[in-house]
């Protein structure tokens, strides 16, 4: 039952986050300003989380610290207000199964920079470092596809649903096709930077605060960063009024839905089976929008586009499989090692009195191996 519910949840957790890619794209074709829709679903996300974070650590929360306040900003900065923004401005640009296809390059981004700053290392005589390295060059490889090889067109379906007849839709498109896909394309790569610094950043966050404390204070200064950003981008009071429409539904289920609910089914999957197991389903996301957005707002699928969502989701699995396998090569010399402490405990035990009264210090020396492989086989 824990393994059929943590394939079901996060089946419905990339739903979920797949569905605010057609949301976002419905919101600005009615009108509303991105920065403000993030604005708006970091404002939901942080009514969200600190109740929840309230109920569930409050007697395990540490004292709060200038640092712990530091790391909130710089996470609210990279995680949400500055990600965000970028791939919401992606999505202007591009089309949905686009910019969702490209979001599944954060896990190659995360691992060069965290190779560029000594925390990950490629070990090349590994079969584990080449493939890393494979997984790396195929993500990259399915975005230079992705964006420079168009191909004929896919079709899918016969007839379809238009959500996007309206003028600001037509505007949309418009300037879509003028800046072409580059502005999308890089608006898009700068979003997996973001998140993968993020990624980075926010474990030493996690060190010092329990998580949904974390993200609760991320999500908090994410919406005074994005609110700021939002302000200086449009001033129009108008602008900034929520109705009962789509323009109050897509920040509310953004913030409540994917931001909170997706952060706890997350981390519960997570804490049940493992990081790993939750980057493999990632992918869904994408088919899931790839099929909705040609339904609902007549997106076109081309070949080109295909091909390079499948090069890129191929190389996030190789980049899984290359970590997987660096982590069990990296417990079995761990074991093995154990092994070999005890194997010298146990020879050691066979000797007789007048050999260990000779040899006093392998002993000595020996006693934090015996303790170690004592508490292994106690494990």
């Amino acid at each position: 039952m824990a393994n059929m519910k943590a394939v079901i949840f996060m089946v419905l957790s990339q739903l979920a986050s797949g569905s605010v890619n057609i949301f976002y794209k419905i919101a600005v074709a009615d009108g509303m300003k991105v920065q403000i829709m993030v604005f708006y679903r970091l404002v939901f996300a942080t009514a969200f989380m600190v109740p929840l974070a309230f109920i569930m650590e409050r007697s395990r929360r540490p004292r709060f610290t200038w640092t712990i306040l530091f790391q909130g900003v710089i996470n609210g900065l990279l995680g949400a207000a500055l990600g965000s923004n970028f791939y919401a401005e992606s999505l202007i640009f591009t089309t949905a199964t686009f910019s969702s296809a490209m979001s599944n390059l954060t896990p190659a981004v995360t691992l060069i920079l965290a190779v560029i700053l000594r925390m990950e290392s490629m070990d090349m005589h590994r079969l584990a470092g080449k493939a890393k390295l494979l997984g790396t060059l195929l993500g990259i490889g399915g975005a230079l596809v992705l964006n420079l090889y168009k191909g004929m067109k896919i079709t899918l379906w016969s007839t379809n649903i238009h959500f996007l007849h309206t003028a600001n839709a037509t505007a949309t498109t418009a300037q879509r096709t003028a800046n072409s896909d580059i502005c999308g394309s890089i608006l898009a790569f700068l979003s997996c930077a973001s998140y993968a610094s993020w990624l980075i950043f926010q474990g030493k966050m996690r060190q010092r605060y329990p998580m949904y404390s974390s993200t609760a204070l991320m999500c908090f200064c994410g919406a005074i960063q994005a609110g700021i950003y939002a302000f200086i981008r449009e001033r129009d009071s108008s602008a900034w009024k929520l109705g009962w429409n789509i323009k109050l539904f897509t920040p509310a289920y953004s913030g409540i839905v994917s931001s909170g609910l997706g952060v706890t089914i997350i981390a519960w999957c997570t804490k049940l089976k493992g990081p790993l197991y939750v980057s493999s389903f990632y992918p869904l996301a994408l088919i899931f929008v790839a099929i909705v957005g040609t339904i609902v707002l007549h997106e076109e699928l081309h070949l080109g586009g295909i091909i390079g969502s499948i090069l890129i989701v191929i190389g996030l699995y190789v980049v899984l499989w290359g970590k997987a396998e660096e982590k069990r090569l990296d417990e079995t010399e761990a074991l093995k090692s154990n092994n070999n402490g005890v194997i010298e405990i146990i020879s050691f035990a066979g000797v007789n009195q007048a050999t260990a009264a000779v040899v006093p210090e392998f002993r000595t020396d020996n006693q934090s191996v015996a303790t170690s492989a004592a508490a292994h086989q106690e494990a």
